[in-house]
């Protein structure tokens, strides 16, 4: 496991996340066009999350709101300001495309705890925070087995189980789940209605 850990990880990170940008660049270069006439510019969202160990990058993702402000200056709530277009790109996971140039950068990996707000770093118990100890990924456990239809807690429980059991065989079945759900649209939504609620901590 510490070699796959080491180095062939991160090599099929690298390598997948290429060939990946090679094969989709019509499918990036015409989703951003999308946007640009939709809302214009910017393009990408970009927002600071925490990666291995608590360290912080800038996360990329395509932009799926407006910036649209109340009489006071203040942003409207998310759901207002999500466009017809971005709600179709946040069902089909093709706003994460982006996230594969940071799979080059070696801020994630194609596999792992999915990066969360940095906001979120002094409500995790010393059990949740082990989720830091591997890379983040774009898809990962939790995501596929169940995504946002999961309560925090039962996603964090299958973050670490995640670290604690990294190996090919996981990776692989994590990605071929994936394609599964990105294609059946399911799990994006939790039973309210809406993606998750912000984490205040598990014993909020």
């Amino acid at each position: 496991m510490r070699m796959y850990k080491t180095a062939i990880k991160p090599a099929f990170d690298y390598t997948i996340s290429c060939a990946a940008i090679v094969i989709l660049l019509p499918l990036i270069l015409i989703t951003g066009l999308l946007i640009y006439l939709t809302q214009g510019r910017p393009l990408i969202f970009c927002q600071e999350r925490p990666g291995k160990n608590g360290k912080i990058f800038m996360l990329y993702k395509f932009r799926t709101m407006t910036n649209e402000t109340n009489a006071s200056g203040e942003l409207l709530p998310d759901h207002q300001r999500l466009t017809r277009l971005g709600r179709f790109l946040r069902r089909s996971s093709l706003d994460e495309l982006p996230q594969l140039f940071n799979v080059i950068r070696g801020d994630l990996s194609i596999v792992g705890p999915r990066p969360l707000l940095v906001e979120y770093l002094d409500y995790y118990t010393g059990e949740q925070k082990r989720r830091h100890e591997v890379k983040p990924g774009i898809t990962g456990w939790a995501q596929v087995k169940g995504r946002n239809a999961l309560k925090w807690e039962e996603k964090f429980i299958l973050d670490v189980y995640y670290v604690d059991n990294i190996s090919f065989c996981l990776d692989l079945k994590i990605i071929l789940r994936t394609f599964a759900k990105v294609f059946s649209f399911s799990d994006i939504y939790n039973k309210q209605g809406t993606t998750m609620d912000k984490f205040k901590g598990s014993l909020s």
